[in-house]
């Protein structure tokens, strides 16, 4: 430990999971996440029951991290935070506790786009993983979201495509739902696609312009799907579940690479990191790295713990706006709906 070392305290809030990090420099020293079992019930997120899990969370959660990172809070050097964008409830909760620590200790205080984070996670100093050299393209993948992205540096970010209505997330649990299979199904889909064959029954991937995504046709195509052949055998699901998500899983990572391809195309960088929830797909991962091989692509894929939503992506972001005096008041306010 140096007299220069920085101390960054993240937390993240935006969603479901209370999380809380400490970083040194680039260093996770802890990252803790406390999820919230009560939304099975009801097959989505409650944004109520939301925010009062977070309230009760965050001071513990908070104080695991700074035991498990050997920190007291009088040593931290500032605090960052998720401002958006999120569940506005989950996001004040954060927001207020960020506040009110980085007052009473006096350190600066510092807000961060989730979604950057989500691409800067990959700048996170971990053993066994290269960082990327700018620019790069990322593809944010997850249940609110689905971006191509140009990166030129830490700040210069601009989505030069999207989905046009549902996120890929969106499409894996929709999916997963229309099969009966329990929330959040993305990751059922993934494992019973393990032992299927993708190719087994074909579903149309849309036409969508550009670098542009829709997938709420696919979302209605395997819906009809699945209601026509269990009006002919009950059984339908169980007796092809392996298949069936094999082959919507497949499709998925088609439309994906197809438009990774043609962005590739479009800027003449082949350096891509894949960043969010979704890109803790086993298939996703998996398809990213043999692109590696296919088309010349340098790909990047985060550290498992560092996909789904958590605060050490917050600490990165934290500690590069810290090193350029990237600072927030007091007056700043939570944004469900944040600018990239």
């Amino acid at each position: 430990m140096s007299y220069n070392d920085v101390f960054i305290l993240a937390i993240e809030s935006s969603c479901d999971d209370t999380a809380a990090a400490v970083l040194q420099n680039d260093k996770v020293l802890s990252n803790v996440v406390a999820g919230q079992k009560i939304h099975e019930e009801y097959g989505g997120v409650v944004p109520e029951l939301a925010s009062r899990a977070h309230q009760q969370n965050i001071v513990p959660v908070i104080d695991m991290a700074l035991k498990k990172a050997n920190i007291d809070k009088t040593q931290l050097t500032a605090i960052a935070f998720t401002q958006g964008p999120g569940l506005m409830g989950s996001l004040l909760v954060g927001t207020s506790f960020s506040k009110s620590l980085a007052m009473s200790l006096g350190i600066p205080l510092i807000a961060v786009n989730h979604m950057h984070a989500h691409i800067l996670a990959h700048f996170i100093d971990e053993e066994g993983y290269e960082k990327p050299d700018f620019p790069f393209l990322a593809l944010t993948i997850s249940g609110g979201h689905t971006q191509i992205v140009k990166v030129s540096s830490f700040f210069d970010m601009e989505i030069i495509g999207q989905t046009t209505d549902d996120a890929v997330g969106e499409a894996f649990d929709k999916s997963a739902k229309i099969m009966g299979l329990p929330y959040p199904g993305g990751p059922f889909i993934d494992k019973f696609a393990k032992d299927g064959n993708p190719k087994k029954f074909l579903f149309t991937k849309p036409k969508v312009p550009n670098l542009d995504f829709s997938f709420s046709g696919l979302k209605t195509q395997i819906l009809y799907f699945i209601q026509k052949n269990v009006a002919i055998n009950s059984n339908f699901i169980e007796d092809n579940k392996a298949d069936i998500c094999s082959s919507i899983q497949y499709t998925i990572i088609e439309i994906l690479i197809d438009k990774l391809k043609l962005a590739v195309n479009q800027t003449g960088i082949n350096s891509i990191v894949i960043g969010g929830g979704v890109s803790a797909n086993s298939g996703i991962r998996k398809t990213l790295k043999e692109a590696q091989e296919k088309y010349g692509w340098k790909t990047f894929i985060p550290k498992f713990e560092y996909t789904t939503d958590n605060a050490a992506m917050i600490g990165i972001v934290g500690y590069q706006k810290y090193l350029h005096h990237k600072f927030d008041d007091y007056s700043v306010t939570s944004n469900a709906r944040i600018e990239f």
